[in-house]
């Protein structure tokens, strides 16, 4: 059992939160963590890349100067890949390119949830007692950040509801929002710290954050 400590908006711990390792895959899998990491990043990609070959580049065929005679090295067309200008080497010239991976849904989730694992053994996770504004902050909550030791890359994760918390963090640099049940293996690695709430957290390690995303549907 990995007991979290739970602060209040002044960096005072006032609770804990009982987690238990088993929910989260027991152990750290970084093959997995891997895996899932490489889906994401290839999904994100838009394979849209285009450039010219050296017969797709405007010019004249015609030597720049004859072979001999000049002192110079021998050189072709103004079009050849070495030269300014010219085409580019194994061009991308595909109209498409599917680069997207996929993983059993069961495999995802629990990359997912072993991420978050992997963070709360390195004691990168910031759970806050509440996280509730009557109107967006962004003064106040980068107070609450430095209170609980945020001084790195930060992914701050709240209920759908709660749109003040993530319009008061979302102009802060290096910090980042996302719902907790859009909590994934790849923004989670590529933060250093996660800040939840309590309740956002209990619902992720329930399941109840996803449940109440499809009564909404």
């Amino acid at each position: 059992m990995i007991e979290l400590p739970i602060y209040d908006r002044k960096g005072k711990q006032v609770d804990t939160l009982s987690v238990d390792e088993a929910s989260l895959g027991a152990e750290v899998r970084p093959t997995l963590l891997k895996q899932a990491y490489v889906m994401f990043h290839s999904n994100r990609r838009q394979g849209s890349a285009r450039t010219k070959s050296r017969g797709m580049v405007e010019g004249s065929t015609r030597k720049i100067y004859k072979q001999k005679g000049t002192g110079n090295a021998r050189m072709g067309q103004v079009r050849s890949n070495i030269r300014k200008g010219g085409g580019v080497t194994f061009a991308k010239t595909r109209t498409h390119e599917d680069f997207r991976k996929d993983m059993p849904k069961k495999m995802r989730q629990l990359a997912n949830r072993n991420a978050l694992l992997a963070k709360l053994i390195d004691g990168e996770v910031k759970c806050i007692a509440d996280l509730e504004f009557e109107n967006p902050k962004t003064k106040e909550f980068k107070s609450i950040l430095d209170a609980v030791g945020v001084d790195r890359s930060c992914l701050v994760a709240v209920d759908s509801e709660n749109r003040n918390a993530a319009v008061s963090a979302r102009n802060i640099a290096n910090v980042d929002t996302i719902r907790i049940d859009q909590l994934n293996v790849f923004e989670l690695l590529n933060h250093r710290y996660l800040v939840v709430d309590k309740a956002s957290m209990e619902a992720f390690l329930d399941g109840s954050a996803w449940k109440k995303t499809e009564e909404v549907a």
